[in-house]
């Protein structure tokens, strides 16, 4: 991720979720909250309840690389947590990059000329 760091601590992800804005849809949900940097945060929550360990690591690459690759599409200075839902256990990469984008409309922080 060229322009984006991680959200590490528990206070980083407690302050977007309480102060953050979210939408959702049948695999993710997104909470936004602007930073007052230049840069995105980015944070990934994949529950215990979505799987065991090599079905939550493997989300949480799958939601990684998707936004890694559409990096660029995204709007600056945001903190953005994504939760992974039951349901994303088995979806496949196509359709965990169609729902964060998804997400990122309904948010209007992605660039659609991309």
């Amino acid at each position: 991720m060229k322009f984006s760091e991680s959200l590490k601590k528990n206070y980083q992800f407690q302050s977007v979720y309480r102060s953050g804005k979210s939408y959702a849809n049948k695999y993710l949900v997104m909470y936004v909250m602007e930073n007052g940097t230049g840069g995105n945060r980015i944070g990934i929550s994949v529950s215990k309840k979505v799987g065991n360990s090599v079905v939550r690591h493997r989300l949480t690459r799958l939601l990684r690389e998707s936004y890694r690759l559409r990096e660029a599409m995204f709007n600056s200075g945001l903190d953005i947590v994504i939760v992974a839902r039951k349901n994303a256990a088995s979806v496949s990469y196509a359709e965990m990059e169609s729902a964060l984008l998804h997400l990122g409309k309904l948010h209007h922080i992605t660039e659609v000329n991309s």
